[in-house]
C-alpha cells in the first residue's frame, strides 16, 4: 500500500505543470527604453517641423493678403484689372454648388450606409460593395472629374453648369460619407437594438428611433468633413472646364459658374504675368480658410454636443 501511495505521489508530481522563471535582461530593457525615447523625440520633432511650416505658410498668405482683403473685394465682381477684382461671383458659385452637393451626398450616403449595415445580408455582394467603397474613397479626385465630364457634361449635356459641377463633387465625397456613416452605425452598441426588439419594435422603428439618433453625431461629423473637402477641391472642376473669368453672377443651377478654389488656381497661374494676382489669390485663400474653419468647428461642436456614451 505504501509503495502504491508513493507511486501515485510521484505521478502527480510528474504531471504537475513546469513553472518557468523568466529573468529580466537589464541590457535589453535599457535598449528598448532608449529606443522608445529616441522615437518619441523624433516624432515630436517631425510634428513641430510640420507646424512650423504651416505657420510660415499662413503668415506668408496673410502678409500677401494684407491691404487686398476688404469688403469691396468680397462683394465685387471679377475683373481683368487686379485692383478692381472681387470674388462675389465665386462665392455665389460655391454656395450654389454646395446646395447641390449637400442634399445629394447626405441622402445617398446615409441611405446607402443604413442599407449596408442594417438590411443587407452578409455575403459576397456586400463584401464586394464595401471593398469598392473603400477603394473609391482613395481614388484621386481628377478621376471623378473625368467621370463627371463623360457622364454629366457630355452624355447628359449639362456642360460646365453648376448642376454638373455639384453632381461631380457629390460623386467625389460620396464614398467618404458612406464609409464614415457605416463606422458610426457599427459603433452603436448591440444591446440597444436588442432592447428595442424586446419592447416589440420592428426593424425600421429600431433603426430610425434608436440606431440613427445614437450614430448621428459621427455621421454628421464625417459628412461635414466630406463637404469641406468638396469646397476645397479644384481638379474635378478644372477637368470639367469650369471657366475662371465670369463677369455675371450665376442665377440658376444651369448657368456657368466659378468657385473659390478655381479662382485661386488661375490667379496663381497668372502671377507670372501680373504679380498683383498673387495678392488676390492670397486674399481668396484667407476667405476659403475661414469658411473651412467655420465648417470644421461646426463638426467638432456637433460631435461634442450630441455624442452619447453607453
Amino acid at each position: 500500500m505504501e509503495i502504491n501511495k508513493t507511486a501515485k505521489l510521484d505521478a502527480q508530481k510528474n504531471a504537475s505543470p513546469v513553472k518557468r522563471v523568466f529573468k529580466a535582461n537589464p541590457a535589453q530593457i535599457k535598449r528598448r527604453v532608449r529606443l522608445s525615447e529616441t522615437l518619441k523625440r523624433l516624432f515630436g520633432m517631425l510634428v513641430v517641423s510640420a507646424l512650423l511650416v504651416l505657420v510660415f505658410l499662413l503668415l506668408d498668405i496673410f502678409k500677401d493678403a494684407r491691404g487686398w482683403l476688404d469688403w469691396d473685394f468680397i462683394t465685387g465682381n471679377l475683373s481683368i484689372f487686379p485692383e478692381k477684382a472681387g470674388i462675389y461671383g465665386a462665392i455665389i458659385g460655391t454656395v450654389y454648388m454646395m446646395m447641390i452637393v449637400v442634399p445629394v451626398t447626405f441622402v445617398l450616403g446615409v441611405s446607402t450606409a443604413i442599407y449596408l449595415e442594417e438590411y443587407a445580408k452578409p455575403g459576397k455582394l456586400k463584401h464586394f460593395i464595401n471593398i469598392n467603397l473603400s477603394n473609391l474613397a482613395s481614388v484621386p479626385s481628377v478621376i471623378f472629374g473625368l467621370l463627371g465630364l463623360a457622364v454629366f457634361s457630355r452624355l447628359l449635356g449639362l456642360g460646365g453648369s453648376i448642376l454638373a459641377g455639384g453632381l461631380t463633387m457629390s460623386l467625389l465625397v460620396l464614398p467618404i460619407v458612406v464609409v464614415s456613416a457605416q463606422e458610426s452605425l457599427k459603433a452603436v452598441p448591440g444591446y440597444l437594438r436588442e432592447a428595442s426588439y424586446a419592447l416589440g419594435a420592428d426593424k425600421w422603428t429600431t433603426v430610425s428611433k434608436v440606431v440613427i439618433p445614437v450614430a448621428l453625431p459621427g455621421m454628421l461629423t464625417g459628412f461635414i468633413l466630406g463637404i469641406s473637402r468638396a469646397i476645397g477641391e479644384t481638379a474635378p472642376l478644372v477637368v470639367l472646364g469650369i471657366p475662371t473669368l465670369i463677369m455675371k453672377v450665376p442665377g440658376s443651377v444651369m448657368d456657368d459658374f466659378t468657385t473659390l478654389p478655381i479662382q485661386i488656381y488661375y490667379w496663381t497661374l497668372d502671377t507670372v504675368l501680373t504679380p498683383e494676382y498673387a495678392n488676390l489669390a492670397a486674399a481668396t485663400i484667407v476667405v476659403l480658410l475661414l469658411v473651412l474653419f467655420f465648417m470644421n468647428s461646426i463638426a467638432i461642436y456637433i460631435r461634442n454636443r450630441f455624442e452619447k456614451k453607453f
